[in-house]
């Protein structure tokens, strides 16, 4: 059973009731409700049957007696069943008469004096006795519910009340042990933690300790932990590192090393200042790379390269010529590199109706290819082309020729030049479509033949005393429309040199 709905029951009904007797309305409490449980929890022993009320099987509460037949029964329920319109007995059925029915309070008494457990027997409560002691017996019940006496709408039981009234009702009395106000518990919970007068530590974990009413101070302007902006920088410090940052802000004003009298010059900025606006600084002249060595002031320099035009002339002539000579040999040095060095040269001629216009236009104009190798460490050759003919070819054929060039390994070689050389001119056809019908010629040099002796070194490409060996008419310009031996306005010039294995290796 709750009890705090068995003390609610109880009040109401001796609030309700016109017993004047407490011991008798708590009888009618104990029965006011009917889910109220059984006599096992109320009685130490079930009541003998005639104090049961034979309507309700409990204990008679107000007990009457009819007295022309001696049955008793409670008040409430007597009247209850005769509210119905029956005017007879529950128990023999005889007539009734109101007139015939008295209280009984010597049975009453007797109930009274039964002994009974405290309802509060299941919570550990293990007070026993007559039923007309239980109400006094709540007076001084640990497990009766009970309210807060500070009216904070709480309701628990006597035993954990000394406990609320200490630390959690929220209208207790306490008082502050650091400045010694009273508050209500609700408003002392608001006030913990704020109170001025608390001793605390510095939230910056500086070590010192004080009352909060002085932290605020503390932590703005004495603390050696609280933040600080570097006045130059703008960045925040902790206060007893900000001297040492001033040894690296970038901000720090610092003087010009050249004593240039520039005020305030931002330490990150100083090397910009020193190289491009101090008056002071050395520097050296414009024309170093050419060779001269003077350093002077900015200032001055001016001066210096008035009154050094002709020396500066001289150093960038022999500047220019030094590095001429250096183009010339990396530009040698590329070709070396882009040179072919598998004894084949597949040549491609473009914009080949223009340059066809300008051989016919200049008598014996020549085309040169690229130099190619004959294989790794080998001859140097070059194939050259007379695109309006040459000799016997002249103005009809399209003339190709094969000539030895002076080479980086000439001196390891065998000479005369004697490997068998291939022309061709390439079909581009789609081979998808009909079999490319490339022209070949082939021949093997004629040792005796000047041009594939080793050459001099002074010999070049342009020399036209060596013309190469080949063939004035090698493809008539007629031939040469045939086919696709002319497409996207480009011809394919192959020259290969069949070179044996072993020299190779």
């Amino acid at each position: 059973m709750d009890t705090s709905c068995y003390d609610v029951i109880l009040v109401q009904y001796v609030m309700l009731s016109a017993c004047p007797c407490p011991v008798t309305a708590l009888v009618h409490a104990l029965h006011f409700n009917d889910a109220m449980p059984g006599f096992d929890y109320k009685f130490l022993e079930k009541p003998k049957r005639r104090f049961q009320c034979p309507l309700c099987s409990k204990a008679m509460r107000e007990p009457v007696q009819v007295s022309t037949c001696g049955h008793r029964f409670c008040d409430t329920c007597l009247q209850e069943f005769l509210s119905e319109g029956v005017f007879k007995c529950p128990e023999d059925q005889l007539p009734l008469d109101y007139a015939k029915i008295y209280p009984d309070p010597e049975l009453e008494q007797q109930i009274l004096a039964l002994p009974i457990r405290c309802i509060h027997s299941e919570e550990g409560c293990r007070w026993t006795g007559q039923m007309k002691q239980l109400q006094s017996h709540f007076s001084t019940c640990a497990f009766n519910v009970i309210p807060c006496p500070n009216r904070c709408a709480v309701k628990l039981t006597r035993r954990d009340l000394p406990e609320h009234l200490q630390h959690d009702c929220p209208k207790r009395k306490v008082k502050c042990e650091f400045c010694g106000s009273e508050f209500t518990g609700e408003a002392y919970e608001n006030h913990q933690g704020i109170c001025p007068q608390e001793s605390v530590y510095c939230e910056n974990k500086c070590g010192a300790r004080m009352m909060r009413r002085l932290l605020s101070q503390h932590t703005m302007t004495e603390c050696p932990k609280r933040t600080q902006p570097c006045k130059y920088c703008g960045k925040e410090f902790v206060f007893d590192t900000i001297q040492n940052h001033q040894f690296h802000c970038p901000r720090f004003p610092v003087q010009c090393p050249n004593q240039c009298g520039t005020p305030n010059i931002a330490r990150e900025d100083l090397a910009n200042h020193v190289k491009e606006s101090c008056g002071s600084a050395l520097i050296l002249c414009p024309f170093k790379e050419a060779g001269c060595k003077h350093r002077c002031p900015k200032l001055a320099i001016g001066r210096h390269l008035e009154e050094s035009t002709k020396s500066h002339l001289t150093m960038m002539c022999t500047l220019v010529g030094r590095q001429r000579q250096e183009i010339m040999e990396l530009r040698r040095e590329m070709e070396e590199l882009s040179v072919s060095h598998d004894g084949v040269l597949i040549w491609k001629l473009t914009d080949y109706s223009r340059k066809l216009q300008e051989a016919k236009l200049r008598n014996n104009h020549e085309f040169f290819s690229p130099p190619f190798y004959t294989h790794r460490y080998g001859y140097k050759l070059q194939v050259s082309a007379f695109l309006n003919g040459n000799g016997s070819g002249e103005g009809s054929h399209l003339s190709i020729y094969i000539r030895v060039l002076p080479g980086e390994y000439d001196n390891l070689l065998e000479w005369p030049f004697s490997y068998k050389v291939t022309f061709s001119i390439l079909d581009q056809s789609d081979p998808s479509l009909s079999k490319p019908q490339h022209i070949t010629e082939t021949f093997n040099p004629d040792p005796n033949w000047k041009n594939f002796q080793k050459p001099s070194s002074s010999r070049n490409s342009l020399d036209e005393s060596t013309l190469g060996f080949g063939y004035p008419k090698f493809i008539s310009h007629e031939e040469i429309k045939k086919r696709n031996y002319i497409r996207d306005n480009a011809i394919f010039l192959k020259a290969s040199i069949e070179i044996p294995q072993k020299i190779m290796a």
